[in-house]
């Protein structure tokens, strides 16, 4: 064999190991369980105002704002945005926030906080709760309009059990990486096999005393409100307030990974399985029996649940039925002699977490 030979043997052969390595860590594709966590996606809308009141999906797909359910709502209020801005090499587009409102008198139930959900069929690889359970580890990029300190929860929904790591935020791009330790517990709490919310990852950016009263801890523990947003800033403290983030990644293992792109098309199916929505195009109505006419689309993809719909029509009042998460059908009560050209003229159908 000629020294060449073995030369490129041997490049092979470390090429080989590489990959091995690689698998091992969990470094191929597929390793980042957050959905649009570069914000490329924004289905509803790019931009949304007067917010602050209520929680919802607003503009990037996937990233939902969570207000108090309990009554005591913030007075302050926001834009959000999908901005062109991002660090260089991760994501053109990131999600920001900009205090509109400003809220000083903070009462014991306020909160504001960006959450992603996650069902529990997708997060088996953890192992959460039984014996071989798996660390995990969080990344995201962050800068705001001026130096603060915010907290990352994950909260285990299916059995009330939560870890939380305070960060800081500085003017500059800066990624953020949090170790999640392994979730042993009593070997009783696994996640839910099925495709309801199992876990949410949430960034508090402002919160009553109801949530900062206590003591945080960075291991998993029982749900204390009190400890969820221990020394936090408050993002509402003053108008000049803007956060920013983006390349958001959640992994099985120990180290934070390069962000995983994934390209535009797949993250937008992805998202597609809890939220689309058609402005533009027409269905129109066929005949199906003499006194109806009927209309149907097959979903993109399977949606997560049967979804909600908001469905304009024109030329009639069409009524639905039989829709679940593979296809949406109505019909309208019309005869042949009917000219009236019936059809969907835009729909939304949610079934978001």
């Amino acid at each position: 064999m000629s020294k060449q030979t073995e030369l490129v043997g041997l490049a092979r052969t470390t090429k080989l190991d590489e990959v091995n390595a690689a698998y091992d860590a969990g470094a191929l594709s597929n390793r980042n369980m957050v959905i649009n966590g570069a914000m490329n996606v924004a289905q509803r809308a790019t931009s949304a105002t007067g917010l602050g009141a209520a929680s919802g999906y607003f503009t990037l797909d996937r990233f939902q704002m969570s207000t108090d359910t309990g009554g005591s709502a913030t007075a302050g209020r926001y834009t959000m945005t999908q901005t062109a801005d991002g660090p260089n090499g991760v994501s053109a587009n990131c999600l920001k926030l900009d205090c509109t409102t400003a809220d000083t008198s903070i009462a014991a139930g306020e909160l504001l906080a960006i959450v992603h959900k996650f069902e529990g069929q997708n997060l088996q690889r953890i192992g959460k709760g039984v014996a071989g359970a798996k660390e995990l580890t969080v990344s995201f990029y962050v800068k705001g309009s001026a130096t603060a300190n915010y907290m990352l929860e994950l909260k285990d929904t299916d059995h009330g059990r939560i870890s939380s790591k305070l960060f800081a935020v500085t003017t500059d791009w800066n990624r953020i990486e949090v170790v999640v330790p392994a979730d042993v517990d009593d070997g009783s709490s696994p996640f839910n096999d099925d495709n309801a919310t199992s876990l949410e990852l949430r960034i508090w950016l402002h919160a009553g005393s109801n949530y900062t009263s206590g003591t945080a801890s960075s291991v998993w523990a029982n749900q204390t409100s009190a400890d969820r947003a221990v020394g936090i800033s408050s993002f509402f403290s003053n108008t000049a307030n803007n956060f920013f983030i983006t390349g958001v990644q959640m992994e099985v293992g120990p180290v934070a990974t390069e962000f995983e792109h994934r390209s535009y098309g797949d993250e937008l199916q992805r998202c597609q399985r809890y939220y689309y929505q058609n402005t533009s195009d027409s269905f129109y109505a066929f005949q199906y029996v003499t006194s109806h006419k009927f209309v149907q689309w097959p979903h993109p993809v399977y949606m997560r649940a049967t979804p909600s719909d908001i469905v304009t029509y024109l030329g009639g009042s069409f009524t639905a039925y039989h829709t679940d998460n593979k296809h949406f059908k109505a019909y309208a009560s019309s005869s042949y002699t009917d000219t009236v050209a019936h059809r969907v003229e835009s729909y939304k159908l949610d079934a978001e977490l």
